[in-house]
């Protein structure tokens, strides 16, 4: 199993991909730059000089630039001085062999872009994002069908829905008929976001945060907090064993499905991406389950679940997950068992507050 990996802006992070680099197969990036959105809070700006130089010492076979914004203001579609800016920069890209491709959300910019930028398009594939939501054939081949209307390759790896990390069966089915049907292209699903199963925020989340990266001023944290994802959890949190993460532990159980693992939390520093990284290398963590979890970053500084403690055959039992909460004390039984509920102190709670746009 090879993965896809977040690369940040940090010299230290490229060294410790690096050490490991014939383990992935493709990493992705954010270019934190004013004018190219991507489906996270716009923290900080960099030059892209200076990416350009950073992603020119990353061992990395692939490398896939993130313009995957659920939505663009109108101006990003037809704005033709905003359109040959992109296009200025992903030739620069290019032309430094540091991108082979874009993922994207919003299949109206991606149109946009093929129209302003012919010959930079036709060298890079297009990648639909994970909030494309790839569930079924059906929207596999309709999509594909969009992508091969635009200047852009076709995608040589499809990042399937995270919802099929729970449902074998249909992961199966549509993994078998890829196969048959796209034999040269990579399979993929996405193991450590830690979101809600098909969660009912998610399309809105991701709308707020393109709002928010067009100017508009919107706190996304409470939000979640107040109306949200968080509210759940902390409500009930016997439901983060219905998220559809992947543990390390259970990469292998994967491998006759799909070839690539994608590990998300970009947004979460080096710390975080170093301890990912090396759990699923590794194929083991001993600590909290939690802190590998992109959207469980902020569960994560009050609750404890033990990783190490938990049930070996716990995927067979998430697998065969009825989802029927009201007749079944599984997880909650695991939550009882194996975690333990840590109190806030004030420094936990001023970095929540600091990382507030990370969710």
């Amino acid at each position: 199993m090879l993965f896809n990996v977040p690369v940040i802006p940090d010299q230290s992070m490229v060294e410790i991909l690096n050490r490991d680099a014939g383990s992935f197969y493709a990493c992705h990036f954010s270019l934190y730059a004013p004018d190219i959105d991507d489906c996270r809070h716009r923290l900080s700006f960099v030059e892209t000089t200076r990416w350009i130089e950073l992603l020119s010492s990353v061992r990395i076979p692939k490398k896939f630039l993130l313009v995957n914004g659920r939505a663009h203001a109108h101006r990003a579609y037809f704005d033709a001085g905003h359109l040959r800016k992109v296009v200025k920069i992903l030739r620069s890209m290019l032309q430094a062999a540091v991108i082979d491709g874009v993922v994207f959300a919003d299949a109206y910019y991606l149109q946009a872009l093929s129209d302003a930028g012919g010959e930079e398009a036709s060298e890079l594939e297009a990648i639909p994002s994970a909030n494309c939501a790839l569930d079924s054939y059906d929207r596999i081949d309709a999509l594909l069908d969009f992508i091969a209307s635009t200047r852009f390759r076709l995608p040589e790896t499809l990042l399937l829905d995270r919802s099929l990390n729970r449902r074998l069966d249909a992961l199966r089915e549509v993994s078998a008929r890829c196969r048959t049907s796209r034999p040269n292209v990579k399979l993929e699903l996405l193991a450590n976001e830690g979101c809600l199963y098909h969660c009912p925020y998610k399309l809105t989340h991701d709308c707020h945060i393109s709002m928010v990266n067009g100017g508009q001023s919107l706190d996304t944290f409470r939000i979640n907090r107040e109306l949200g994802c968080m509210r759940a959890i902390s409500g009930e949190p016997s439901r983060l064993f219905k998220s559809p993460f992947i543990r390390p532990e259970d990469v292998d159980a994967y491998k006759p499905y799909v070839d690539v693992l994608k590990l998300c939390g970009r947004t979460l520093g080096v710390s975080f991406l170093q301890r990912v990284v090396e759990a699923y290398l590794n194929r083991k963590y001993s600590g909290n389950l939690l802190d590998l979890l992109d959207a469980m970053a902020g569960t994560a500084q009050w609750l404890h679940v033990s990783n190490e403690l938990l049930p070996g055959d716990l995927l067979k039992q998430l697998l065969s997950c009825s989802r029927q909460c009201s007749r079944c004390s599984f997880c909650k039984e695991l939550i009882e068992q194996f975690a333990e509920q840590k109190a806030l102190s004030l420094p936990r709670l001023q970095k929540l507050a600091l990382n507030r746009f990370n969710c």
